[in-house]
């Protein structure tokens, strides 16, 4: 199906008013990028201004069709498989399989036909590796009889993509397009695909958060992964903060060893609120990160609103499980028979704003009204 020509942010966020749009970007950029298809249109059009009305209509009337084409593929996909065959699927990730985006993965898989422990085997010996060890994991995976490898983070991709350039390769990364991995969203080419998470644009409204947060803040830190964290994104970042007369410190880590390090430096030299971005290896270590930031009374914004759910002040972006299923259902194309470089890289289209306000007493920081009204979820 069609690939999507463009994207508004979530409304719930940005409000009727103000509605932030970047329907103009995007469609210049996945137009560029070959993509046409309906498939990344925003789910979530409604409360966007009078401009975007006609934008809006279109895409529900396209929401349908996608779903109701959807809906009618599905018993196709759950009957893709070849009737006894086993499936064999290799995981190159730096968290172990209970993590919280693996039981919806599986499951969703399991809805598609494809059941871990009766055909599909899952070798486990890529679960919670560390960075430094994905190329030795990823060269022992490339041995085995593998249909396809789930790699979690641009990181992990590249390493399993040095070594083989046959097996499929499914990831879910900040820009796949910008990283390097593939050639365009609608046609990746090579043998890799998954899903690019808009990490450059969502990173720069998380500051924007950030600032409307703490309006009075004139230093703001960023914590990031330098195994996957872009240059062009950290000067986005940089530029957007000195706009806002805000001073930005960049620190970014390359073993989980430096996080908590990082984040007492950011602290000590005047940090006034914290920018986690997305990260497989952050992502791991979320709770250290909750834990240290709320003894130095941090306040610090996460990738997606489960990071709220979990503990974390406040999260933005898409759901990370919603995100896994997404990944499924294209690995079971995959599985189905069609070639990994036909199968489109996806993106989110849906993205939620968590407030945890526990975690906000519990430091002693009062979020803006405003902003828990805009909220898709409050932990009260």
């Amino acid at each position: 199906m069609a690939q999507a020509t463009a994207l508004i942010l979530d409304s719930t966020y940005f409000g009727r008013t103000n509605s932030w749009s970047i329907v103009g970007y995007w469609m210049k950029r996945m137009s560029a990028s070959g993509c046409d298809s309906a498939n990344h249109l925003a789910a979530r059009a409604r409360g966007v201004d009078d401009r975007l009305q006609p934008v809006a209509a279109r895409m529900r009337r396209r929401q349908f069709i996608a779903l109701f084409g959807g809906a009618a593929a599905w018993p196709l996909a759950a009957h893709a498989q070849k009737s006894g065959r086993i499936y064999h699927l290799g995981i190159l990730h730096n968290q172990g399989p209970q993590a919280p985006q693996f039981p919806p993965f599986y499951d969703e898989l399991r809805r598609l036909g494809f059941i871990e422990g009766q055909n599909l085997l899952v070798d486990s010996r890529g679960y919670a590796v560390r960075t430094d060890e994905f190329p030795a994991v990823a060269a022992e995976l490339a041995k085995a009889k593998l249909d396809a490898i789930v790699a979690g983070g641009a990181a992990a991709a590249r390493a399993a993509h040095a070594v083989t350039t046959t097996i499929p390769i499914l990831t879910l990364t900040d820009d796949m397009v910008g990283q390097g991995l593939v050639t365009s969203l609608a046609r990746p080419g090579a043998n890799i695909t998954g899903i690019s998470i808009l990490a450059t644009e969502l990173d720069g409204k998380r500051q924007e958060i950030l600032m409307e947060m703490i309006p009075a803040a004139r230093r703001m830190a960023v914590l990031g992964d330098a195994n996957t964290a872009a240059p062009q994104n950290m000067q986005a970042l940089q530029t957007a903060a000195r706009a806002r007369q805000v001073e930005l410190a960049i620190r970014l880590i390359e073993r989980p060893e430096r996080i908590v390090p990082e984040i007492e430096e950011a602290k000590r030299v005047g940090a006034e609120a914290l920018n986690v971005l997305a990260s497989p290896l952050l992502y791991s270590r979320r709770r250290d990160i909750f834990e240290r930031t709320a003894a130095l009374r941090l306040p610090a914004i996460y990738q997606s609103p489960e990071f709220a759910e979990e503990g974390g002040l406040i999260g933005y972006g898409p759901r990370l499980t919603q995100m896994f299923r997404q990944l499924a259902r294209q690995l079971a194309k995959v599985f189905g028979g069609e070639k990994v470089s036909d199968v489109p890289v996806e993106q989110p289209t849906t993205f939620e704003l968590g407030i945890n306000l526990q975690t906000a007493k519990a430091i002693g920081f009062e979020v803006p009204n405003s902003l828990v009204l805009r909220a898709d979820k409050v932990i009260e």
